[in-house]
C-alpha cells in the first residue's frame, strides 16, 4: 500500500481526484479541476491504489478533464 501524502483524504484521495471520482464529468467540476491545476495542485499524484488522476478520468470517460490534466503535464 501506498503511504498516504499529507494533503490526501483517508481514502488517499487529494482535492484534485476527488473532483474526478465525486464529479460528474459536467462544467462545474471541469472548472473545479482547473482551478486546483492553475492553483497548483499535484497532477501526478496517485490515490492510495495508485491511480493517478489523469488515469480517473480516463476510465470515467471524462475527455475534456483529461485535456487539462495532460496540459498540466500529467502522466
Amino acid at each position: 500500500m501506498l503511504a498516504l501524502h499529507p494533503h490526501a483524504n483517508n481514502l488517499g484521495w487529494t482535492a484534485l481526484i476527488e473532483s474526478i471520482v465525486l464529479g460528474d464529468g459536467g462544467q462545474r467540476h471541469i472548472a473545479t479541476l482547473k482551478a486546483l491545476v492553475d492553483a497548483g495542485a499535484n497532477v501526478n499524484l496517485p490515490d492510495r491504489s495508485g491511480e493517478t488522476s489523469l488515469a480517473l478520468t480516463k476510465k470515467c470517460g471524462f475527455s475534456e478533464m483529461a485535456k487539462i490534466l495532460e496540459s498540466a503535464l500529467a502522466h
